[in-house]
């Protein structure tokens, strides 16, 4: 849809016509439209949606625009948003908007509802349980397919997903039966000949990272959530999981700049929190970066008697960080798949020794010729070479070692990024190289 036809629309109050453009819209199209708008506009064009399609929209809007909507909506047509909501889409929406905006929300929702929402709200901080919905449909191993098809048209429409039915007995799990089940089974068949008993369930208190992971490995549209006790209490879908995962990989993105995560958009984070959010790992990088500067002071001498030491500085620091920047994230991403564990790191660290190996003689190699070419030292191209070796051996090893080493001690492998894996190696590196210059050139400290 074009915005600017949208906007002329508006403008020239042809409600009519703009009513028709987002009744044939997706609900997430729709969002994204309106994010375009200011809010005297959002408003108007909010109250032309379909009223089928609201809830949805609004749900799929930033925190900023749902928090003007709330200012300005009636208490009808707060109820009539919320009573449209998903469970799980509330509870959301109460995780970001203002302590003000969330009473006035509570005081318009009914008591069950309300008491579903303080449940879901109390679960520990990234676990299962605060992404679940407990809207689900739930069936007995005694109903007839018949009688099963009725009790989901009876109440479906009212639940997040139908594609799969879960089986209770005094509330817990015995069995699930997909929608597809059910349409192609004979209707006198029993829901307990039909249902399939072996379950992947998670606990309320499960990471709803693990949660994410399960989603990817069983290619699963809904996963089940029991309580302490084995009693089923709601429901992961799989749209929520998908928002799992890319909440987990901005997180790590951001880790691995040196920048701590913020939940916010870019532009609905102000210039202040953007700054702060930078600054305290710039702060961090920035000291440990003066031991390398003490290494070099402390070599001054060998700078002395041979000046073109320093020029090959640069490159070595910047070989050996991108060597142990390329490790890092390789292994980062095999721990957020499941695929490395911290029982492998043997196995992992012989691995990028052999890479290293290739690597660091490729690269020696080619620095060895360049220097015979260029300044036609012999002595200087086997110092670079056995210095550029041995760092680059050394930086792939940490590169692989601190991310296990961050999951075993229950930090996020992410913070052992190219920042502070770059600091660390660029001290090895220095270290490396004018021992090596030292020895071979027979230089005094």
């Amino acid at each position: 849809m074009d915005k600017n036809i949208f906007m002329e629309l508006l403008a020239k109050r042809q409600f009519k016509a703009v009513r028709s453009i987002l009744d044939v819209m997706n609900a997430i199209d729709i969002a994204s439209l309106l994010s375009e708008l200011k809010d005297k506009e959002l408003a108007q064009a909010f109250r032309l949606i379909p009223k089928d399609k609201a809830a949805e929209v609004f749900a799929n809007m930033s925190n900023t625009m749902q928090g003007y909507l709330i200012n300005i909506f009636t208490e009808k047509e707060l109820k009539d948003i919320l009573d449209d909501m998903f469970m799980d889409d509330t509870v959301d929406l109460l995780e970001e908007l203002p302590a003000n905006v969330v009473t006035r929300i509570l005081e318009t929702i009914g008591q069950e509802k309300r008491s579903q929402i303080n449940v879901l709200l109390h679960y520990p901080e990234d676990s299962a349980g605060t992404i679940m919905t407990t809207e689900y449909v739930d069936l007995r191993k005694w109903m007839t397919v018949s009688q099963a098809m009725a009790h989901i048209k009876e109440v479906g429409i009212h639940k997040e997903t139908i594609y799969t039915c879960y089986v209770l007995d005094a509330r817990r799990l015995i069995g699930i039966v997909t929608a597809k089940d059910l349409m192609t089974a004979d209707d006198n068949e029993t829901i307990e000949d039909l249902m399939e008993t072996e379950i992947i369930c998670v606990n309320t208190h499960d990471d709803k990272e693990e949660v994410g992971q399960l989603f990817s490995k069983y290619d699963l549209l809904a996963l089940p959530v029991l309580d302490v006790d084995g009693r089923m209490v709601g429901i992961v879908t799989v749209d929520d999981a998908m928002d799992v995962v890319v909440d987990e990989a901005t997180e790590d993105i951001t880790l691995m700049a040196a920048i701590n995560p913020s939940e916010k958009p870019y532009f609905d984070t102000t210039v202040f929190q953007h700054a702060k959010n930078r600054i305290l790992w710039l702060l961090i990088l920035m000291l440990s970066a003066t031991i390398t500067g003490t290494i070099i002071t402390r070599y001054e001498n060998a700078f002395a008697v041979i000046p073109i030491l320093v020029s090959f500085i640069p490159m070595l620091m910047d070989t050996g960080g991108n060597c142990g920047s390329q490790s890092s994230t390789l292994v980062i991403r095999g721990i957020a798949l499941g695929e490395i564990q911290f029982k492998d790191i043997f196995r992992v660290m012989f691995k990028e020794f052999r890479i290293s190996l290739l690597v660091g003689s490729a690269l020696a190699l080619a620095n060895g010729i360049r220097i015979l070419i260029m300044y036609r030292n012999p002595s200087l191209a086997v110092v670079i070479g056995i210095s550029l070796a041995a760092t680059i051996m050394l930086s792939k090893l940490i590169g692989c070692i601190l991310p296990l080493l961050a999951k075993k001690v229950h930090l996020d492998p992410a913070i052992m990024a190219a920042p502070l894996i770059t600091t660390l190696v660029d001290t090895c590196s220095i270290l490396i190289y004018f021992n090596v210059a030292t020895l071979i050139f027979h230089l005094s400290v």
